[in-house]
């Protein structure tokens, strides 16, 4: 395969189906790459001394893939070297333990994919419409991403 063939893709994706490790991280790999980075974030079982059922998430969804798109474009003028990117967010019900978000980042070399990885996750939860309620034993609550911008613009 000649390295046209292999041109940078993005890969954006929100639904309500369990997230697969292994499916987003195979959308990055590439023979010209000696790197691919992964984030995962999964439900945990617990919150300020509450135990947490499960998560739910929802979405205002054609925002949030133009804003996953915007986060890919920035990654590839900040690490140009960066070849794929994939960003997988779940909606709806997510249990314990399960995956509620996947980003993966393939470069020929580790610290772009490693940085590229780290952007991705804090810009997303900083500018991306996804909202997360946390269900608890005996109740719930839509929990703030302290990194977006609209929550501190009205205080």
């Amino acid at each position: 395969m000649e390295e046209s063939e292999d041109v940078p893709k993005d890969f954006i994706k929100l639904k309500s189906e369990k997230l697969s490790v292994d499916e987003v991280s195979e959308l990055v790999v590439s023979p010209y790459c000696g790197a691919v980075s992964l984030f995962v974030g999964t439900t945990r079982n617990n919150f300020e001394g509450k135990k947490v059922i499960h998560l739910e998430y929802e979405a205002y969804t054609s925002m949030a893939e133009t804003e996953m798109k915007k986060i890919c474009r920035d990654v590839r003028q900040k690490w140009p070297s960066v070849k794929h990117i994939a960003v997988h967010h779940r909606l709806g019900v997510v249990p314990v333990t399960e995956a509620s978000v996947i980003i993966a980042v393939s470069s020929p070399h580790r610290a772009e994919s490693l940085e590229a990885v780290m952007y991705c996750i804090n810009t997303l939860k900083a500018s991306v419409p996804i909202w997360k309620k946390e269900i608890y034993e005996d109740e719930y609550s839509w929990k703030e991403n302290k990194e977006c911008f609209w929550a501190n613009s009205e205080k």
